[in-house]
């Protein structure tokens, strides 16, 4: 390539991965909960990391680096906490918010602790705080914690952080580039809670919240902010015209207190399709655009970029690991060169990198071939900092050639196609997605079999992993505890699980799932097509962070995975034994996924392999199998008129891991922090004889959608906040059952858990489960009137 000077071409990026490359982040967050660092210590470990992050994206060439981007838990929490948007029942009387807000807002309250001293004395006894209530960030499985509006919801400035942050970057001679939530995404993503106005509008806050935009904007320019970035994915979305012109007004105000400096508005995760020309027109420098996910749309946003702004391209994308292929990137970025000049053209990653793994230097056990197909959030800095200098003629022909290399290698690797699952794939029957009869018949079938009393307890599958459990797993993995004292290991932390359960009457037990590091790493490590890193992690909320394996070929099933401890398990007890499967919806979605080929293809792929162990569990005499699809609504595509595609086959792919059983088999799935009402007739269509979902942290407002759609089979409404670590008392408990049973029959009602306890501590579980089963004692045994509680806060 010929060498010319386009130096005026920018690289920055939208957000960096902000865990650390060896969990630093949630090492020193947890010890903070646990009391054993203090807060001091806790924030000198995020200015440690923040700093090591901008210098490792300095040294790799980025021109415009993020701020802000870091948080403690969340970042639109942070932005809730910088607006002062903290809910009364946390009793917040103004002022600065502070690490410790976040922590409180996240995760609750016992007793009215601190966040130490809820870690530390979980048992107070005395009155708590449910924690605000936590939902998938678009169509990603990071989760943030959704803001709550009122009538009378005031915003103020009420944190130094995004400024202090600032300062702290400047003083280190970089260009930082403060990031913010836009005002219309943080509008839209929250909900009202204004139980005297059901139908007030959170948009009608909109004049007050922008307000403080404008002074937030108006500081970070006074201290030096060069640039400021408002992340606004919401334009991806469908919007409506109050909407559409929502986002104008905000743009039009904050554009005129800006000072001297500029605003970059982006978004991502898709195109902008009907909102283009809106987007397009807003007042501001520069715009931003995700070429990877919107790449139908190029052509057109390059074609009718305005003169007056710049354009962000973002080109690598910033949610997968493949390598960006450079002969297709740059001849898009060509087009875009040609029709907006060097002097208004940046190139960055697709949206930020928080969804990325840090970096490929710590994956030493990947194979040399399939580590040439990777990038990870430092290897696609270098990508943007390479097409950048390809286009300019800078970069030479060598990284070029080596680019091309790699993504030939894998389109050409014999390793990714089996033949033998393309055919099978091929062979599947319109009876292979049914069940042999009606939920009505089977749910006859089951209760006869399985000969449970009303209001049946159980849990969502997996019980806490212990230090002691981490430790042995991490020995075994070394080769320094053998396989037989490894598994007499597992068989004894599962017997005192499954003996736990039945003391305390739990009605259907699961075995604990000790063998297990991940829902969907484990499935993926016992399953061909697949592989794994060794520091792969990526945030999915708080302190929870998951190592998604790698989908990179043909996936089949070789061998069982489960029989084995869920027929031990069986062994212990007299009670029905549940076994315990991710659904293949959701292994795809927590999953880094091939792009070779329709994700609909692979679904269905680990659908077949899901049916087999369905199969081979029920040959085992286990009576009851959770194939859990707490993905399901994640995978959603962010355009309604794209829906209808994805659930016929995700649907499918249920049906086809479910439907080889016979009738008395029961069948269970479980939902996790989702929004129903969009789909709940795609999640009828499952046809699971047993649905459990998260209900407790939205005091049972997610059990709506099945009540308006009269769901026809048997339903768990969680009622333990498994993503806190409060224990509930049981007449909160007997408050959210009371609300279920007004509004389900009372012959279908479950009692649950919202999800699995394997994040929390013993101490928390046990009482927590204690409670739970005499709420469902209390239920079967009692009237409405002698068991109703005080009403929920």
């Amino acid at each position: 390539m010929a060498k010319n000077n386009h130096s005026e071409i920018k690289t920055h990026s939208l957000g960096y991965p902000r865990i650390g490359a060896h969990r630093e982040l949630k090492k020193a967050t947890e010890a903070y909960w646990k009391g054993q660092v203090s807060l001091d210590e806790l924030l000198a470990t995020g200015r440690s990391l923040r700093q090591a992050h901008w210098e490792t994206q300095r040294a790799a060439g980025i021109d415009l680096i993020p701020v802000n981007d870091f948080s403690f838990y969340d970042q639109v929490l942070d932005m809730s906490c910088l607006l002062g948007n903290v809910p009364p029942r946390f009793q917040w009387t103004g002022g600065e918010t502070d690490v410790n807000t976040v922590f409180t807002i996240a995760r609750g309250t016992q007793g009215g602790a601190s966040p130490v001293e809820n870690e530390k004395d979980c048992q107070t006894g005395k009155v708590s705080t449910f924690a605000s209530e936590m939902t998938k960030w678009f169509d990603t499985n990071y989760h943030y914690i959704v803001p709550e509006f009122r009538a009378d919801t005031e915003f103020a400035l009420s944190s130094s952080k995004v400024f202090d942050e600032l300062a702290e970057a400047k003083a280190l001679g970089l260009n930082a580039k403060p990031v913010l939530v836009g005002p219309v995404t943080y509008l839209l993503l929250g909900k009202g809670q204004d139980s005297q106005n059901p139908d007030f509008d959170p948009f009608t806050l909109l004049d007050g919240l922008v307000a403080v935009y404008e002074e937030i904007i108006s500081r970070l320019a006074a201290e030096g902010a060069e640039w400021i970035q408002l992340d606004e994915p919401i334009v991806s979305t469908d919007l409506s015209g109050a909407q559409q012109a929502a986002l104008k007004k905000a743009y039009e105000r904050l554009g005129s207190v800006k000072g001297s400096a500029k605003l970059l508005v982006a978004t991502y995760f898709g195109g902008v399709r009907d909102n283009l020309r809106d987007f397009l027109d807003l007042p501001v420098d520069a715009l931003h655009f995700d070429f990877v996910r919107g790449s139908e749309e190029a052509d057109a946003v390059i074609a009718n970029f305005p003169e007056d702004k710049i354009l962000s391209v973002g080109i690598v994308e910033g949610r997968n690991i493949w390598k960006n292929d450079y002969e297709a990137s740059l001849a898009v970025l060509k087009k875009a060169e040609v029709a907006v000049g060097t002097d208004r053209l940046w190139v960055a990653p697709s949206c930020s990198l928080l969804h990325s793994p840090v970096t490929l230097q710590n994956e030493p056990k990947l194979d040399g071939e399939l580590k040439s197909w990777l990038a990870f959030a430092d290897e696609k800095l270098a990508e943007v900092v390479d097409l950048r200098q390809l286009l300019d003629g800078t970069g030479g022909e060598q990284g070029y050639a080596l680019n091309q290399m790699a993504a030939e290698s894998r389109r050409s690797s014999k390793r990714i196609h089996n033949e033998r699952v393309k055919s099978r794939l091929a062979g599947v029957q319109a009876g292979d997605f049914d069940r042999d009869s009606g939920f009505a018949a089977r749910q006859d079938k089951q209760r006869e079999k399985l000969g449970l009393p009303e209001f049946p307890t159980t849990t969502i599958g997996s019980f806490p992993q212990t230090r002691e459990v981490r430790q042995a797993r991490a020995r075994w993995k070394k080769g320094t505890l053998s396989d037989v004292d490894y598994d007499a290991f597992l068989k004894e932390e599962t017997a005192k699980c499954v003996a736990f359960q039945d003391e305390i009457g739990i009605d259907m037990p699961v075995h604990g799932e000790f063998e297990r590091n991940d829902m969907v790493e484990y499935f993926g490590e016992n399953l061909e097509g697949f592989a794994f890193t060794s520091n792969g992690w990526v945030q999915s909320y708080g302190s929870r962070y998951v190592k998604p394996p790698i989908i990179f070929g043909d996936v089949t099933r070789p061998e069982p995975m489960t029989v084995y401890w869920s027929e031990y398990a069986q062994s212990l007890t007299e009670r029905p034994m549940k076994g315990m499967l991710t659904g293949p919806v959701t292994i795809l979605q927590w999953s880094f996924v091939r792009d070779d080929q329709p994700r609909s293809v692979t679904t269905h792929q680990i659908a077949l392999a899901i049916r087999d162990e369905v199969v081979d569990l029920e040959k085992a005499g286990i009576a009851a199998i959770q194939i859990d699809e707490p993905a399901f609504r994640e995978g959603l595509p962010l355009r309604r008129s794209d829906w209808e595609h994805y659930l016929d086959w995700a649907v499918k792919a249920f049906r086809l891991s479910a439907c080889g059983v016979e009738d008395g088999t029961q069948i269970h799935t479980h939902m996790c922090y989702s929004e129903f009402n969009d789909i709940i007739e795609a999640i009828a269509e499952m046809d699971a004889d047993v649905i459990t979902i998260e209900t407790s942290r939205s005091n049972m407002e997610l059990l709506d959608a099945f009540v308006d759609f009269e769901y026809p089979n048997e339903i768990g409404p969680g009622v333990y906040d498994i993503h806190s670590p409060r224990v509930p008392p049981a007449e909160e408990m007997v408050n959210l059952m009371n609300k279920a049973e007004a509004v389900l029959p009372r012959g279908n009602i479950w009692v649950n858990p919202d999800c699995g306890l394997k994040t929390r501590q013993w101490e928390e579980v046990k009482p927590s489960l204690i409670n739970m089963v005499e709420v469902a004692s209390r239920l079967r045994g009692s009237s409405e009137v002698e068991r109703t509680a005080v009403p929920l806060g």
